[in-house]
């Protein structure tokens, strides 16, 4: 069977898991037939590990199932495997805080669009990468640049597949005007989400609003974990959508995501929000979670 290597930035002593092997990365490679690489027909997941240990594991692995029951694929393994290669992954590449790839595609059939009527064997893949704190703690002081982008994504967003190219845009197009993140809009104006974070203002009115959980968008993790810390200092998220307008006058404004954790937004589109500083419900926000990562992984900034 023809292959193609798997790509990435990391020296190739590093060790990557496929398909039941730990591989040095160099060796590594998956099949042309497999149907994630045609079709985009597989689901990821991406878990933070900090001091060693998984950050927010089991939410990962429920979404996961999610997503995999979404496209009938079967899981390849428990969530105990799961933990078990994830651990050894860590300790192969000897990292203490890094992130986790994990790829699960339908595997690897002859090419046609619908579904094998044979199932084949899910195909795994995952990757570390060494990760940053001290990096995402300066964005975290200073606040990041946001630009909008129309949302040119399939209509399940809530699947989290591999099939990103709507995100890959959105990306590229803050990257080329200097931000860091892309606002996607929908047809009606509003914002549903970055293109790989959760988008979040404080209003003029003081509520803190998101968008509400649909098909529109993906349930992020630190979405759900930002909710229920807010929810606990009294700081009730309102589920309730937003233009870029809005976003532009609002008091603060925030990213959240596993890698970004919970990151300001100090200007969009050019202008500035609020005094174009991170606000102060941001930044206990950002506290309050920096605590919830103590409490799960032991790491201490």
């Amino acid at each position: 069977m023809c292959a193609v290597p798997l790509v990435g930035e990391s020296p190739v002593s590093r060790i990557v898991y496929v398909n039941g092997q730990f591989l040095p990365r160099a060796h590594a490679s998956v099949s042309i037939e497999d149907r994630g690489y045609q079709f985009s027909d597989g689901v990821y997941e991406v878990c933070l590990f900090l001091n060693g240990k998984p950050l927010d594991f089991h939410l990962h692995m429920d979404r996961l199932d999610r997503s995999l029951a979404a496209l009938s694929i079967n899981p390849p393994m428990g969530r105990g495997a799961f933990k078990v290669v994830m651990d050894q992954m860590m300790r192969r590449n000897r990292l203490r805080d890094a992130t986790i790839y994990l790829q699960i595609t339908r595997g690897v059939a002859r090419r046609d669009h619908a579904f094998p009527a044979f199932p084949p064997a899910p195909a795994i893949v995952m990757a570390a990468q060494r990760f940053n704190v001290a990096a995402l703690r300066e964005k975290q002081k200073a606040g990041v640049a946001v630009i909008s982008t129309p949302d040119l994504r399939w209509k399940r967003c809530d699947i989290k597949t591999v099939s990103l190219l709507g995100n890959v845009l959105a990306k590229q197009a803050a990257r080329e005007a200097g931000a860091l993140e892309g606002w996607m809009v929908d047809a009606q104006g509003f914002v549903t989400e970055g293109s790989s974070s959760t988008a979040w203002i404080v209003d003029q009115q003081g509520r803190l609003r998101t968008r509400r959980l649909a098909k529109d968008i993906l349930p992020g993790i630190t979405r759900h974990v930002v909710g229920d810390i807010a929810a606990n200092a009294q700081i009730a998220p309102v589920e309730e959508p937003f233009t870029i307008a809005e976003a532009q006058s609002a008091k603060e404004a925030f990213i959240a995501s596993t890698t970004s954790s919970v990151t300001p937004v100090t200007q969009i589109d050019g202008v500035p929000v609020g005094d174009g500083t991170p606000g102060p419900v941001t930044r206990d926000l950002i506290d309050r979670h920096w605590r919830h990562v103590l409490r799960e992984t032991g790491y201490r900034l």
